[in-house]
């Protein structure tokens, strides 16, 4: 196959999208009508800019409301496709898209249609041209891929052959199975679209949602594995209407673009019987390891005295770096505070912030070997001062996304800290649920592909919590054992909690740490012995638990003498305390879990309405 991407995917200039699209590794491009009309140069001018970049058109596109007119309209359509031939054979590309019908002037009929296509192939062919035949979601007529593959079936011509656009199958629900008696060599183009389940005409969600294959809730894997099924070999291609990506890095979305397809294409390997993609398969990871903040020396004093609150010891001290090492049960939070170290130049940048996370994986030379083929570039630090030698990709905010090897010995917190052995370690908290990350919805997009291309994670449903300034997007993503789970939040609104935290750290921060306990009330009630300042939790909210749940007075007492925030699904129940934030960024969050398998979003709004009351103070 053939690695493809619609103009109209990108923010930029026409030269600026060409730029980005080989530079990402694309072979293929679809040049999209409007790009080529406002664009300022010749069409001669555009195939010497392709040629230089090394990239072929797969297809000139959309060519819109052929099929199907009376006359004198008919002769009209076919007077524009010889026009767009003309202007094909001088772009250099020998395929004209054709989406089906929305005219209202379209008189309906399969055979109606198959004739038109069928004199419309008799054409292209006398021009060395073909024709692929999209079933758009929404056409007048034709809106089912079935009934385009019958159009084209009964054309009979080998210069007319289909187009299928997954989005466009998708959103009509239509099932798939029909693809497998649709031979490979009638598929003259492939066009891959993600998008979120929304329930909205197909219009608006098509052209301001589409997003790239392992960003949405679309069963893209099992389209390419029917695919690979019938024996296509053609353009893979992306075609994505979506307001952030053409408001965008240019570069950056054509490089998350690319991978998308890697991805979708490796997704669908196992399940398929194809030739073998060289891009090795690996384990999700265990865990967080550790999280790492950099800190200031003032930070990191009253960042460690909340710890200490927390239950955390000072465990051990880096023997030749101004890092220590702060641990409870089996969580590890790294202070650095190493002058000229990556994370004294991300705190130059952000501020007191978390600039790296740790995971531990299997098999870590599979997983480098999967980031580099998914160009997810791995690093490994500073070569001179970093004796650590584990290797990471950037991952939200270009912080860092270490891979730990499980089979390390011995581990790297032996090789390369001292520990205190009189240190006290308490033994409330064991280990991390999750963390909470703040961005902007395009770095959603970008961070959500990142987790489920390198490290097999799966999404949960999108959640929109309120929050007193505006709504706030939540998307979680868990390994599938739970082991690891992230959770990431974006808003557009200007005066939410999220917005002022990515004002704080000047872009993308992580904004809560969930640390797991096995006795909420005993931990909360060793907070309290230790003066730890937690998020209020106003009298009305205990009021309605005791509605809402089969909760005894003693115990509603005690999540309100506590602070402590509750809810339920059908697995279990879910206890949540918040400490108050730290530094206007970022809080913890101390969570029990009997059974419960969501984030506690029926409480979201409690949590914003009083930390958003908490940054206005």
């Amino acid at each position: 196959m053939i690695y493809s991407i619609a103009t109209i995917c990108l923010s930029g200039t026409f030269r600026q999208k060409i730029e980005a699209i080989a530079k990402a590794g694309f072979r293929g491009v679809e040049i999209f009508e409007s790009d080529l009309i406002t664009h300022n140069g010749s069409v001669h001018e555009i195939r010497s800019m392709l040629d230089d970049h090394g990239l072929e058109v797969v297809t000139y596109q959309p060519f819109r409301d052929f099929e199907g007119l009376p006359s004198p309209y008919r002769e009209k359509a076919f007077d524009r496709a010889e026009r767009k031939f003309d202007l094909m054979e001088e772009l250099g590309t020998d395929l004209l898209m054709v989406c089906s019908s929305v005219s209202p002037q379209a008189l309906g009929g399969i055979q109606r249609a198959a004739d038109d296509f069928h004199e419309l192939g008799e054409r292209a062919a006398k021009r060395n041209m073909r024709v692929a035949y999209e079933a758009l979601g929404w056409g007048k007529y034709v809106y089912d891929y079935r009934d385009s593959w019958e159009i084209v079936r009964r054309a009979n011509h080998k210069n007319v052959g289909l187009c299928l656009d997954t989005f466009h199958i998708f959103s009509r629900q239509t099932e798939l199975d029909t693809m497998l008696n649709i031979p490979g060599d009638r598929i003259f183009l492939v066009q891959v679209a993600d998008a979120p389940s929304l329930s909205m005409d197909h219009l608006s969600w098509s052209r301001h949602y589409r997003c790239f294959p392992g960003q949405g809730d679309l069963p893209i894997g099992q389209f390419v594995s029917n695919l690979h099924a019938t024996g296509y070999d053609g353009p893979f291609s992306l075609e994505i209407f979506n307001d952030q990506f053409r408001a965008g890095s240019t570069e950056k979305t054509a490089r998350d673009g690319y991978r998308s397809l890697v991805y979708a294409n490796r997704a669908a390997e196992k399940s398929a019987d194809t030739e073998a993609l060289e891009i090795p398969s690996v384990n999700p990871p265990s865990e967080v390891q550790f999280i790492e903040f950099a800190v200031s020396d003032n930070e990191k004093l009253a960042l460690t005295k909340l710890l200490s609150q927390l239950g955390f010891c000072h465990a051990a001290t880096h023997k030749h770096k101004d890092v220590e090492l702060w641990k409870q049960g089996n969580i590890h939070l790294v202070m650095n505070m190493e002058p000229d170290s990556f994370a004294q130049n991300f705190h130059q940048q952000h501020g007191v912030s978390v600039c790296a996370v740790g995971l531990t994986c299997t098999n870590v030379g599979d997983m480098v070997e999967r980031a580099k083929k998914l160009e997810f570039s791995p690093v490994y630090g500073n070569l001179e001062n970093d004796t650590h030698g584990i290797p990471a990709i950037y991952g939200p905010g270009q912080s860092l996304l270490y891979m730990v090897d499980d089979a390390d010995q011995p581990p790297h917190w032996e090789r390369e800290f001292k520990w205190h052995e009189d240190a006290t370690q308490h033994a409330f908290l064991n280990k991390v649920d999750h963390v909470a990350t703040t961005m902007s919805y395009e770095e959603m997009l970008h961070s959500v592909l990142l987790y489920r291309a390198m490290f097999s994670m799966k999404t949960m449903p999108t959640v929109s919590v309120s929050d007193p300034g505006g709504l706030v997007k939540s998307q979680a993503l868990q390994t599938p054992d739970k082991g690891v789970s992230f959770t990431l939040n974006s808003t557009q609104a200007s005066r939410t909690v999220s917005s002022r935290i990515l004002d704080q750290y000047a872009g993308t921060g992580v904004n809560h740490i969930a640390l797991s306990t096995k006795d909420i009330f005993a931990t909360a009630e060793f907070m309290a012995k230790q003066q730890t300042e937690t998020m209020p939790v106003t009298a009305n909210y205990y009021d309605d638990l005791a509605a809402r749940f089969t909760l005894s007075d003693e115990v509603i007492e005690k999540l309100k003498r506590y602070n402590i925030l509750y809810d339920e699904d059908e697995n279990g129940s879910f206890y949540q305390l918040y400490t108050s934030m730290f530094a206007g960024r970022f809080c913890f969050e101390i969570v029990q879990r009997n059974g419960y398998q969501g984030f506690g979003a029926a409480n979201s709004q409690m949590r914003l309405t009083m930390q958003a009351r908490e940054l206005s103070s």
